[in-house]
């Protein structure tokens, strides 16, 4: 049984059609990059997969069931979207990594904070630190962080490298691989970075708002 389920999805606002009839399933653990021509509309079928828009054609379906039946925030809790830029809120890291916690009505968990910012190669006085401070690699890690302080099962990443330096890309990648390797959280990656595209393990490829190829690599 596939983990997620995409059937002749469409996207359409007035008479601009800006996807059609996209199909692909995504199993447990899988590592799905997609990739595309800016304006392809890769972007709108991670907000579609997201619940941040909705399809005007075709099925979503998660777990066999359709992704619209869903309450919104309980499959956002199983289905988690991280945005392109780094949107913090608050004065401080720690007001972010503890949003995760209010919202579920549960204590804030400090000591898994500070070992989370560590394995991203922040240390954990960043806890307190002041978000205005933060770089922009520091920004996208935190708010990486903040979508996976209570793992979700599939982590959509929208371009979260683009804009990033050599360095702060590095960081993300290993960030992405002990998602997926060590929380065993299914990824799904959005992406026009050539060094992501060759590395990926299977790749889809979307032109104007098509399905154009879906190539998986040992």
């Amino acid at each position: 049984m596939s983990l997620l389920e995409v059937n002749g999805l469409g996207y359409q606002v007035g008479q601009q059609q800006i996807l059609k009839d996209i199909s692909f399933s995504l199993n447990e653990q899988e590592v799905l990059t997609i990739s595309g021509p800016s304006g392809s509309g890769k972007s709108t079928l991670a907000r579609i997969l997201a619940t941040l828009l909705s399809k005007t054609s075709g099925t979503v379906t998660y777990k066999d069931k359709e992704i619209d039946s869903y309450d919104p925030i309980e499959y956002r809790r199983h289905v988690s979207y991280c945005f392109q830029q780094p949107s913090l809120f608050g004065n401080t890291v720690r007001d972010n990594l503890q949003f995760p916690y209010d919202i579920r009505n549960q204590p804030f968990d400090e000591q898994h904070a500070k070992q989370s910012l560590e394995l991203v190669d922040l240390n954990a006085n960043y806890l307190d630190k002041a978000i205005t401070e933060l770089s922009g690699g520091e920004k996208q890690r935190v708010a990486m962080l903040r979508n996976v302080m209570f793992l979700p099962e599939v982590l959509i990443l929208d371009e979260v490298t683009a804009g990033l330096d050599e360095d702060s890309k590095q960081i993300v990648h290993k960030m992405i691989e002990h998602f997926n390797v060590d929380n065993k959280i299914t990824l799904i990656i959005i992406t026009h970075d050539q060094q992501e595209m060759d590395h990926a393990s299977r790749l889809i490829t979307i032109e104007n708002g098509e399905l154009k190829g879906d190539v998986s690599h040992a």
